[in-house]
């Protein structure tokens, strides 16, 4: 085969294999080249800095999040593909008095399962395509893979100053996975930066966690606050918690590239499938609700949904740093409840929040 012929296959087969997974229900799909970068290699740098915080596995498994072929040494082509999702529901549940917000991508189905499911598919259809065994690998933010990095290189978005890969038709709001294959696929270009002098995103942060435009010091950041730390999380970063209580939308929310209708803007109606639908009793949940679940409710509640993720003691200890903000004095009752309770971790945060929202600590 000449080197014309080898370049069509592989068009035709870079094309095909986007085209699978559109036909899957994915929204955005592109390839990207396989081989380490400054872009990948930026990592070493983030986590010197120690904007990771307690998130350990990422340094952990540094080396292999900046060469892909360390995970897999055939790896040729990175196909990655992003799922969007819709903000209505949660932007309708915010600015609430007494109400809680969680990040609009956990109100419903665990973006995990649903995209992990299409992947493997995605994978096994590859194989078809080729017409021949391929080795691949397929990731839901669950291995040791910058899929951002990935995602603007194959085209899907540039990395935009809040570090959000952002598509100029669909915005930022998107969930991304990646299939590691052993085919030689066309990569895709690069979008360019499109986030011009625009500040909106760095401004808006209630905690200031952005220590440049493009770098984000997860330490300072609600979505991992709320979500990753484990323990206390740091009083000068509570007030600007504000009524969130899983992750947070804040710079996505004012991005101008997100100001688009939903689901209407979308380009494939097969996209719409499974699309992920907030759980109402989750995205419009008050916070006496929250305050009142005991770990059989959370379980029921939580079940098949990203929220999992920061455990039943995580979410009351959010909803009570929500409950110190949320100027209600009516839930003070149930937040005494815990500030009397045997879990230090929590009692610390209801006495925190009795003290903001001006209630005397109950005796017994």
């Amino acid at each position: 085969m000449n080197v014309e012929d080898f370049h069509a296959d592989t068009l035709d087969l870079t094309t095909r294999a986007k085209a699978l997974a559109l036909a899957l229900g994915f929204d955005r799909a592109g390839v990207a080249s396989a081989e380490p970068g400054p872009d990948t290699q930026f990592l070493r740098e983030w986590l010197d800095r120690g904007y990771a915080g307690e998130m350990e596995y990422l340094a952990a498994r540094a080396a292999d999040r900046m060469d892909p072929r360390r995970l897999m040494a055939d790896v040729r082509s990175v196909v990655v593909v992003a799922l969007f999702h819709d903000p209505a529901a949660a932007s309708e549940a915010g600015a609430r008095p007494g109400f809680a917000r969680i990040a609009a991508y956990a109100g419903g189905e665990d973006y995990h399962a649903v995209m992990s499911d299409r992947l493997r598919a995605l994978a096994s259809g590859l194989e078809s395509l080729a017409g021949h065994p391929i080795v691949s690998r397929a990731y839901v933010d669950t291995g040791p893979v910058q899929e951002r990095v990935f995602a603007a290189r194959a085209g899907l978005g540039w990395i935009g100053k809040n570090t959000c890969v952002i598509d100029a038709k669909l915005g930022s709001r998107m969930l991304l996975g990646v299939v590691l294959c052993d085919l030689e696929l066309e990569p895709d270009r690069p979008e360019p930066d499109h986030c011009g002098t625009c500040r909106a995103c760095l401004d808006a942060c209630p905690t200031d966690a952005f220590a440049s435009p493009y770098v984000l010091d997860a330490t300072r950041c609600i979505s991992y606050t709320t979500i990753e730390t484990r323990g206390p999380i740091d009083p000068g970063l509570r007030a600007g918690q504000g009524d969130w209580i899983f992750g947070c939308d804040v710079c996505q929310d004012v991005c101008p590239w997100n100001r688009r209708r939903w689901p209407g803007d979308l380009p494939d109606p097969l996209a719409l499938r499974e699309r992920l639908v907030p759980d109402p009793r989750l995205v419009r949940a008050s916070l006496a609700w929250v305050l009142s679940l005991d770990p059989d409710a959370w379980r029921a509640v939580t079940r098949g949904t990203a929220l999992r993720r920061a455990g039943h003691r995580g979410l009351l200890r959010n909803a009570l740093v929500a409950a110190g903000n949320s100027g209600d004095v009516g839930l003070a009752d149930l937040i005494s409840a815990h500030a009397n309770g045997p879990d230090e971790l929590l009692a610390e945060h209801a006495r925190w929040a009795l003290s903001r929202l001006g209630v005397a600590l109950p005796i017994g």
